[in-house]
């Protein structure tokens, strides 16, 4: 098989996902991908409506933050059509809203802004001293180390290659498991390399920003997402970028949750780059409903 030939990559996937068809101007269509769930995956469209707004932005003005709320569930049946509102264009600031609709309907909507690049006054937390993710098993060796456990028509899918890399620094068992304190560390990169696209790292890390975070507010209550009674969905998401990195590099994702109450639990994750830096903020609440 020749070079040109070669079977696209699960990155070459992700990187085409991302990849919005442009309709008219400020009106866009983002395929969905089927992966066997009911619903799209949140992550998926965070990203594509970050790619939306960004092709409005005609200034080099990188995202600094984005508020999302997840209006209905997205079917991975049918495209989603975004549309781009252009609030403000000013002097230092870009400010765009985005929504994606369904079958008719809203299903998410978005606020982004960009900010020119500017010198400024700096602080920031320490990274915490966690293991490095050289020697962690990443979340498929777990999960095929687990396969014995499911039901045959569930494993090639439980099994697949993703896109994302993910390693947990001390990983629980989704079938059994334990009351923990609500916090965890996981390290995560795009699985391969995506080129020097700035605006095309902040999508991935939008991307991989709701996966394992929502687990966090659930870890207190020995409960996973394997549970039939448990009924999760991420409700809203908000990101800060605070500095360029490379999501195709290892990224630490701290994460914590200070609350769960009223069928819902607030979670934050804070990304480091391996030499300490934080570069992303994130605060998400979701649905965590034990039906009978």
């Amino acid at each position: 098989m020749t070079e040109t030939q070669a079977k696209p990559s699960v990155v070459d996937k992700l990187v085409d996902l991302l990849d919005l068809e442009t309709l008219e101007v400020n009106l866009f269509r983002g395929r969905t991908s089927d992966e066997g769930w009911r619903r799209v995956y949140g992550g998926q469209v965070i990203g594509q409506a970050l790619v939306a707004a960004s092709r409005t932005v005609e200034e080099p003005r990188p995202a600094h933050s984005l508020h999302a709320y997840f209006i209905r569930p997205g079917d991975p049946a049918v495209p989603i059509v975004y549309t781009v509102h252009r609030d403000r264009d000013g002097k230092s600031f870009t400010t765009r809203r985005v929504v994606a609709v369904q079958h008719g309907q809203p299903i998410f909507n978005m606020a982004v802004s960009f900010q020119v690049e500017e010198e400024g006054l700096e602080h920031q937390f320490d990274m915490p001293e966690v293991p490095g993710p050289e020697g962690l098993l990443s979340d498929r060796e777990l999960r095929m180390r687990d396969s014995d456990r499911l039901p045959e028509k569930l494993r090639s899918h439980w099994l697949r290659e993703r896109p994302i890399e993910i390693r947990p620094v001390d990983p629980r068992d989704l079938f059994n498991p334990d009351k923990r304190p609500p916090s965890q560390h996981v390290w995560f990169r795009v699985a391969g390399p995506i080129g020097d696209d700035r605006a095309l790292h902040q999508c991935m890390l939008a991307y991989a920003s709701d996966m394992t975070l929502l687990d966090t507010c659930i870890l207190p209550h020995g409960v996973s997402w394997m549970n039939p009674k448990l009924q999760s969905a991420s409700l809203d998401h908000a990101l800060w970028f605070h500095e360029p990195f490379r999501a195709d590099e290892w990224l630490l994702y701290v994460q914590d949750s200070p609350k769960a109450s009223g069928a819902r639990g607030l979670n934050r994750g804070s990304i480091y780059t391996r030499d300490g830096r934080l570069v992303a903020s994130v605060a998400q609440e979701g649905l965590i409903r034990l039906r009978d």
